[in-house]
Order: C-alpha cells, then sequence, then structure tokens
C-alpha cells in the first residue's frame, strides 16, 4: 500500500468556528485552537496523513494535501 505525503495542511481560518472537533480527532496532535479559538497545524512534522481532521470537520474548513509516496514493502 502506498504512503501518503503531506503537502500541505490547508486551513480556512474564516470558516472554521473554533468547535475543536478537529483536535480531538487528530491521533497525533498535529492540531491546537490559538487564542482567537481558531485551529493551527502547530506539528504539521508529526502529521500521518489520516485525514480525520478533514473528514470530521463541520464547516469544510481543513484540507490535506498529499501525494503519493513510495510503496511501503
Amino acid at each position: 500500500m502506498a504512503r501518503q505525503k503531506l503537502i500541505e495542511i490547508m486551513i480556512n481560518r474564516d470558516w472554521c468556528k473554533g468547535c475543536g472537533i478537529c483536535v480531538q480527532f487528530c491521533p497525533t496532535k498535529v492540531l491546537e485552537l490559538d487564542a482567537r479559538e481558531k485551529v493551527v497545524a502547530v506539528r504539521p512534522e508529526d502529521c500521518i496523513c489520516c485525514k480525520m481532521c478533514e473528514l470530521r470537520c463541520p464547516d469544510l474548513a481543513i484540507e490535506v494535501l498529499t501525494e503519493k509516496g513510495e510503496k511501503n514493502d
């Protein structure tokens, strides 16, 4: 199965209402809420590209851009 490689975590801060659902679903704690109660990717290098944040965001404010990596033998 090909592993996904992170290109970018795109966050539309205008759409984010700060509910924190994405923060709770992230298994590697990449996301946090900032002082304005908007989500930010504080540790993008830890992202495993599971896209749970993107799938669970009720406001469609997060997009995880990936490229296919090499097969993991």
